[in-house]
């Protein structure tokens, strides 16, 4: 194999590990979304892939969730059928981050051994190896929060789980991107590629900002649109004390934040692609298909919101800002890259 195609194989499989980072966080939303995430009370990276395997290692499990605040307080009256369905979601979703290790792991020892990872780029791809364990361990920190006293996990540590499968799959894409194209040419004028770089950023921040909707369960107020109950800002934002904490933990405030944040990229997107097709040519695919979804992704956050926050919509929604993440670093890799 030439060094182009070894290149190219590495790439596809970088690829192939983003698809499993976005198939995970996608069971995970849905997870989250019916309150599954806290039916499996322990962290055990190993035996844990399997499956209650009886009924009585059903009655096993289901006696250690009857011991948990989320039982005790808000689902006391649940069934052992009510706790298989929520258990086989928590399930899935570990059962996908452990096979994410697998996928990423034996692909990456045979390039390892056969020569098409040498020196630095191998010692930073393994760094994703070792990312991927930190966001699967910072998942059960979070879990842990919600199995003390208030059946709630911390919206914080949702965030840094979300934002931590964010950050591995734009350095994943970032790095297969880079393989699979052509190193000596002419970057995109400077100003375009400053303000592709600020909007990957705001649109990381957005992910995180959505994280704290979630985590509050901010979604379920104000389900009006565009205003908030009849106010752009509600009168009730800033009525916590200290005053910062109104950012996370107030759902007025929270969920203007990432209102606002959607407006921002509404007008940005849209300038930055308009950008990108009058000055690289090149480019231009990325930049037409990162406007078109973003009308998608604000579709869903609206409907979701107006809806109510329905399972299907906000997974919906939750799975199309990775994709919106994607086309930002695409479109951004593509004015480095392209002549």
């Amino acid at each position: 194999m030439n060094s182009s195609n070894q290149q190219r194989a590495v790439a596809w499989w970088l690829f192939a590990c983003c698809a499993m980072v976005f198939l995970t966080m996608v069971v995970g939303g849905v997870t989250r979304l019916t309150h599954s995430g806290l039916s499996i009370v322990e962290w055990k990276p190993l035996i844990g892939a399997l499956p209650p395997l009886s009924h009585a290692d059903w009655l096993e499990l289901f006696a250690k969730y009857q011991q948990t605040p989320e039982f005790i307080q808000r689902n006391h009256d649940m069934t052992l059928d009510g706790f298989q369905f929520i258990f086989w979601w928590e399930w899935a979703h570990r059962l996908l981050g452990r096979s994410i290790g697998l996928v990423f792991f034996l692909p990456y020892a045979w390039f390892l051994l056969r020569g098409h990872l040498r020196g630095a780029l191998a010692a930073k791809v393994f760094g994703f190896f070792i990312l991927g364990g930190l966001q699967g361990a910072m998942g059960w920190y979070m879990v842990k929060s919600g199995l003390v006293d208030d059946p709630r996990v911390s919206q914080y540590r949702l965030a840094a789980h979300l934002g931590l499968a964010f950050v591995l799959f734009g350095l994943m894409a970032w790095t297969g991107l880079g393989m699979l194209q052509p190193r000596a040419v002419s970057p995109a004028p400077t100003f375009t590629r400053r303000l592709g770089k600020w909007l990957a950023a705001l649109v990381f921040v957005m992910v995180l900002s959505g994280a704290l909707v979630a985590g509050i369960h901010a979604g379920l107020a104000y389900n009006t649109f565009p205003l908030m109950n009849g106010h752009f800002l509600p009168p009730e934002s800033f009525v916590v004390e200290p005053l910062w904490l109104n950012f996370f933990t107030n759902m007025a405030t929270v969920q203007f934040d990432h209102r606002l944040i959607a407006w921002l990229l509404m007008g940005l997107i849209p300038w930055f692609s308009w950008r990108i097709w009058r000055e690289t040519p090149a480019a231009r695919t990325p930049a037409v298909v990162l406007v078109l979804w973003l009308a998608v992704q604000v579709s869903l956050g609206i409907a979701t919101l107006l809806l109510q926050v329905p399972v299907a919509l906000a997974a919906a929604h939750q799975a199309g800002a990775m994709v919106l993440f994607g086309l930002v670093i695409w479109a951004n890799h593509a004015i480095r890259r392209s002549a």
